[in-house]
């Protein structure tokens, strides 16, 4: 069986959102990387601005990225906006 996936262009608010989700609870770069849809070379441009917006953190002990509380309030800001506002493009 063949699929047809048709990607949208995504804005830059879009591919950050997807990143902190699959960020939270804990994730490493790959499971982001392929939640996000993204190449290693994106996924660093998006790690480099997260983390110095304080909006994802890497934790050592666990080798994994995690969506600070910052980052959280920052989703469920974009979700209640999505709420009022509704894509009319999906």
């Amino acid at each position: 069986m063949f699929y047809l996936i048709i990607m949208k262009y995504r804005s830059r608010t879009e591919i950050t959102v997807l990143i902190l989700e699959a960020g939270n609870g804990g994730a490493t770069k790959t499971k982001i990387m392929y939640k996000s849809f993204l190449s290693y070379a994106q996924l660093k441009e998006y790690f480099t601005m997260l983390i110095e917006n304080a909006l994802l953190e890497y934790e050592d002990g666990t080798q994994k990225y995690r969506t600070t509380e910052k980052g959280l309030r920052l989703l469920k800001i974009y979700n209640q906006i999505e709420e009022l506002i509704p894509s009319t493009i999906k």
